[in-house]
């Protein structure tokens, strides 16, 4: 019985210790990292910020922030969240060729949000460098 639980002890030993297992993780994110560099592209951000004045509770506002594909590979733009839930970006749903012009489209509702308002919009998608944080900003007046 004593050497069935020794024998046991042991090769629970070996296989937890399994050192190559570690080296193959550490090879997988590294060749990720090179694989995203080689498929990163650049980017002209046309419209950084908008500033929409004005706009009585319970409009809503839109707008569309503009960008150029200025590198050779397409741009995948993966994901684009706003800072609250009275925002809502739209990201392209195809890649931007090279050479194309394309936009988020974001919708601003200003009902409850009486006063000075900043959104902040961010774009995750394959450039290098990143998007910058997009801003939408502008005061609403209450209902009369």
């Amino acid at each position: 019985m004593k050497k069935y639980v020794l024998f046991f002890l042991i090769s629970a030993g070996i296989v937890s210790c399994d050192v190559r297992r570690k080296d193959k993780v550490a090879d997988g994110m590294a060749s990720m990292a090179e694989m995203a560099a080689m498929d990163s592209t650049t980017v002209q951000i046309i419209d950084t910020a908008y500033n929409f004045g004005t706009a009585t509770e319970g409009e809503k506002v839109s707008y569309n922030f503009r960008f150029k594909n200025s590198g050779d590979k397409p741009l995948i733009v993966t994901n684009a969240h706003a800072s609250c839930g009275c925002t809502v970006p739209e990201k392209p749903e195809k890649p931007v060729m090279p050479g194309e012009t394309s936009f988020i489209k974001v919708v601003f509702n200003s009902q409850g949000k009486v006063g000075h308002n900043e959104k902040t919009i961010t774009v995750i998608s394959n450039a290098n460098p990143a998007f910058p944080p997009l801003i939408l900003r502008g005061d609403i007046t209450a209902k009369k």
